[in-house]
């Protein structure tokens, strides 16, 4: 009986050893960083977007796509939802802060309004915005 007891007390001695390595392991990395601040940003024309970002954003456009762009003083973040049925989408930007460590940037894709023509031509909704150049990564979410 007492072999028993001495490999449940064992057990349960391992599996609370085990939880609390876990716990602590993870404890760092369960929630968000806390935003330090905005960013202000602007959002951007296909005429404004340099050269090469624009022939980057055309490859990608037709699936969703998330990607970065920086010159010497702006840094760019363009979100792409792919192909949709119809037109009258449109992107809201929920959300652009800097972390400690990254840029936060938040989107949502917006269809078309209620009674409104989407049409049954295919679109390619994205967004750009330029902000000021940081080297933070960014964390799409």
């Amino acid at each position: 009986m007492k072999k028993v007891l001495n490999g449940k007390a064992a057990l349960a001695g391992l599996l609370l050893a085990w939880v609390l390595i876990v716990h602590f392991l993870t404890g760092c990395s369960g929630g968000q960083e806390e935003k330090v601040r905005d960013l202000e940003f602007t959002v951007m024309s296909e005429n404004e977007l340099p050269e090469e970002l624009k022939q980057m954003v055309q490859e990608k456009q037709t699936a969703p796509f998330k990607l970065t762009y920086s010159d010497d003083q702006n840094l760019y973040i363009a979100v792409g939802y792919g192909e949709q049925t119809g037109g009258g989408y449109s992107i809201a930007v929920k959300s652009l802060y800097l972390t400690d460590n990254s840029i936060v940037y938040d989107t949502e894709l917006l269809g078309p309004e209620n009674g409104e023509e989407a049409g049954e031509e295919k679109s390619y909704p994205y967004i750009v915005v330029r902000t000021e150049f940081l080297e933070e990564p960014v964390i799409f979410e």
